[in-house]
């Protein structure tokens, strides 16, 4: 049995703004038609003997993972959130211990280790290159994937192979992000690789290397899931075994030690989308070498990434650029400067902005709210309700709304009535009233929400009941 284990935890800053930390590159449809965490399931698809996936995220993403993957038709084996990020050492740990936990009997299921937000073109070679991983990791050995690389890269560690024949050779050596001189001379040798990230082997091989070289991470992460909470689709681990568990890498804590390493190349048209010129590079450009997502007309302009997601983007005499827009940021950045996208956020960071955390449109369990308007004792927002969906029960101290039905039928509870509202009606909800929104209809409830009072934050809510478990929470809208 093959069990896909996808790690889904990152925040991608390096791509804001259309990435931040409530909604992350891996969920968003930055190549392909789906997003990236969909892309990477779909790209399994025929593989013989591939079990159901096991999703490793944080607790923020749990809805947005569960959702998507409900959109694509797969049923998880499990979505592992973590309470704290641990780096990639402990969330394989965690993963392991849930596939032996959901594998009957005492066989050991191989673990195909695949981060959420890479870019492979070439889905024939990059199966191809399982396949002969495969037999590997059957055998007992810790395999690694090396994408054969078409130019010195320094943003890249290497993996140096060792003698063999072939198609897989044992691990020489990992490298650390070589300069530029040091990278082209591995390039010449013809036996250096990316390193990619991606890792397969069987639970209890990894148990067995964790044991010896990184015990205290096995340790911890096997109490954080032995106390774990199931609640819905989700294993919760515990918060205060798995803050205390050491934070590293898989390559760090196992990879580079054991004696079972190899390596498979892999020429697939790999991509981990690490900024915004490499996402340029992952997607067909046009004759100008521009690549132009939404509403974008240029003249004069070559060799930029250009994408809008709300209004027209126009450009003129603009070369080798990058220029993002949502509907509340814009970014404008040469695309040899795209590394340090990270300053802009650190700085946003450093003054208390929201636009790091959340785009204006925020996604709930529920659908979806986008703050359209406001100004000083008001605020505006449209809300989308799922079909089926029900908000919290709960109250606020500091502020009233007024509901507009738009499209769609409502079902409102204000207090102790009940009653419906169909498109063109309006309620209003006072200050202190138990209140909830459900979505009774077979279509989306679009909503117009207005709220008037001395404080609008959103931390200003009780929930009395939650279908999502969230009553504990910090509070959210919704």
């Amino acid at each position: 049995m093959l069990i896909p284990v996808v790690l889904s935890g990152g925040s991608g800053t390096r791509l804001w703004p259309l990435s931040r930390e409530s909604y992350p590159k891996q969920l968003l449809p930055l190549v392909g038609q789906g997003t990236m965490l969909q892309e990477t399931l779909s790209r399994l698809e025929g593989i013989e003997d591939v079990s159901t996936p096991i999703v490793v995220c944080n607790e923020q993403h749990r809805f947005l993972v569960a959702e998507q993957l409900r959109k694509i038709k797969v049923n998880s084996r499990a979505i592992i959130l973590e309470p704290v990020g641990r780096n990639t050492a402990p969330a394989v740990a965690v993963a392991a211990l849930s596939a032996l936990a959901t594998t009957a009997g005492n066989e050991d299921p191989v673990m195909l280790v695949l981060p959420a937000d890479h870019v492979i073109l070439n889905v024939k070679a990059f199966q191809a290159a399982i396949q002969v991983g495969l037999k590997a990791a059957q055998a007992g050995k810790l395999v690694t994937f090396g994408i054969v690389p078409d130019k010195p890269e320094t943003g890249y560690g290497y993996i140096k192979r060792g003698d063999g024949k072939g198609p897989e050779y044992p691990v020489a050596q990992f490298v650390e992000k070589p300069n530029a001189t040091k990278a082209a001379e591995y390039i010449a040798t013809g036996q250096y690789y990316w390193n990619s990230g991606m890792f397969m082997f069987r639970a209890r091989t990894l148990q067995e290397e964790l044991r010896s070289y990184a015990p205290e991470i096995l340790e911890a992460c096997t109490t954080a899931f032995t106390q774990a909470k199931h609640d819905l689709d989700f294993t919760r681990l515990s918060l205060e075994e798995f803050t205390a568990c050491p934070s590293n890498s898989i390559d760090y804590a196992v990879m580079e030690k054991t004696k079972h390493a190899i390596v498979v190349p892999l020429d697939a048209g790999w991509n981990d989308v690490g900024s915004w010129s490499a996402l340029h590079d992952a997607i067909p450009a046009d004759a100008d070498r521009n690549v132009c997502i939404g509403d974008v007309i240029t003249d004069d302009s070559t060799g930029n990434y250009l994408h809008s997601t709300s209004r027209l983007v126009a450009t003129v005499g603009l070369h080798d650029h990058v220029v993002v827009e949502t509907k509340d940021a814009v970014l404008v950045a040469r695309k040899d400067r795209v590394q340090d996208v990270k300053n802009i956020v650190n700085k946003l960071k450093q003054r208390g902005r929201g636009e790091t955390l959340l785009h204006r449109q925020v996604f709930r369990p529920w659908g979806s709210y986008d703050s359209i308007d406001g100004g000083e004792r008001f605020q505006v927002k449209r809300l989308i309700v799922n079909p089926g969906a029900t908000l919290s029960l709960q109250m606020h101290h500091h502020r009233a709304e007024h509901w507009v039905v738009v499209s769609g039928t409502a079902r409102i509870t204000c207090e102790n009535k009940v009653f419906l509202l169909e498109e063109n009606q309006s309620t209003y909800i006072p200050v202190g009233a138990k209140h909830r929104i459900e979505n009774p209809g077979k279509i989306d409830l679009h909503i117009i929400e207005v709220q008037s009072g001395s404080y609008l934050g959103e931390d200003d809510i009780v929930r009395f009941e939650d279908v999502y478990g969230r009553e504990g929470e910090k509070p959210g809208r919704g």
